[in-house]
Formats: structure tokens, sequence, C-alpha cells
């Protein structure tokens, strides 16, 4: 960059200028990577203590539902009467302008799409542990989908803070550096040519 700018004091500044802004983009950069970073090792915490939850929770419910089959035969058709359960909700707060997803689950009560007749407690109770793995299930999609788009941001920002730390910055550095040894040159040469000029014309006089 430096060998392609005419070295005058209107490049000088335009480059002071481009240097201050790019020292200026990289520290608020490095500010919102370590805001992203903390919040995203807030929620890998969160991570690792849901996904030991809903294990044990997964492992319940599906012993449930072969102790419901063992009783009843399968109940494929049981499960069909199951009503469906609209209420999610999805919302986004920013964090450093990431959106990052909110899932509001309103937790109905629990309604038995079947009889009596054709299910026993052993049903009830499967139904009752897939219920506790849905909610679970919710919070972890919440969770795993912000860190992975607080991933993504944090590797974004990454590469455009490192971009102007090893690449912008030196180069602008350099320039400047080039543009004021070159004015500084130009100043002594006008300054020996005057001097010059003025001993001839005190010679002359």
């Amino acid at each position: 960059m430096a060998q392609n700018v005419t070295p005058t004091k209107s490049n000088l500044m335009a480059t002071q200028k481009s240097l201050a802004l790019a020292k200026m983009g990289y520290n608020l950069l490095d500010k919102k990577r370590n805001v992203l970073i903390k919040e995203m090792m807030g929620l890998l915490d969160d991570v690792k203590l849901i996904r030991d939850q809903i294990t044990d929770k997964y492992n319940l419910a599906y012993h449930a539902l072969q102790e419901a089959n063992i009783s009843l035969g399968i109940i494929s058709d049981i499960v069909e009467d199951v009503p469906v359960d609209y209420g999610i909700h999805v919302k986004y707060r920013s964090v450093m302008g990431v959106e990052l997803p909110r899932i509001e689950y309103e937790e109905s009560k629990l309604n038995l799409g079947y009889g009596f007749e054709q299910a026993n407690s052993k049903v009830d109770y499967a139904y009752k542990c897939f219920s506790d793995v849905k909610e679970l299930t919710v919070k972890l999609a919440e969770i795993e989908n912000s860190v992975y788009r607080l991933a993504n941001a944090i590797r974004q920002t990454s590469t455009r803070s490192n971009a102007l730390k090893n690449i912008s910055i030196p180069q602008f550095e350099k320039t400047v550096k080039m543009i004021s040894e070159s004015l500084e040159e130009k100043e002594r040469e006008s300054f020996s040519v005057q001097k010059v000029i003025k001993s001839q014309k005190e010679r002359a006089q």
C-alpha cells in the first residue's frame, strides 16, 4: 500500500485518519468478541446441564413407553390421539448485534386425548414423561441455537479484527511512516536549497 501513495500532506492526513479508524474498529471488534465469548461460555454450562437432564428424561420416558406397550400391546393408536402442542413461540434478543432466540413455552395442562377404556396408568405415566422431555427439548433447542449463532458471530468478528490487526493497521502505519519520512526529506532539501540561494544572493551583493 505504501508504495502506491503519493507522499503529500493531504495523503498523510487521510492515511492517519484511516489508521485511527482502523484502530478504533479493532478495539470495538475486540470488545464485541469478548462479550460474545462470555455470553457463549455461560450458555455452554447450561447446555451440558440440560443435556445430562434430557438424557435421563429420555431414558425414563422410553422405559415408561416400553412398560405401557407391554401392558396394552403397541399403543400407536393412542399416540395418534395425543393433541398437537401449539404453545411454543419464538422471540429474539440482541447481544452485540447478534439475534439470539428466546423460546416462550406456554406449558398447557395435560390434555389426554384418549379414553380411560383405551389406556391405563402406565400410558398416563409415559405421556407425562414425554411431556417433561418436550419441555427440556425446547430449552435445549433455544440454548444450542444461541450457541451456534454466537460461535458464528465470534468467528466472523475474529476474522475481521485479525484482518485489521495484522493487515490493515500495519499497512496504514507503514504508509504514514513512508509519507512522513518523504515529507521530512523534502523539507530538508527545501531548506538546503533556500540556504544555498540565500548564500548566493549575499555573495552577489
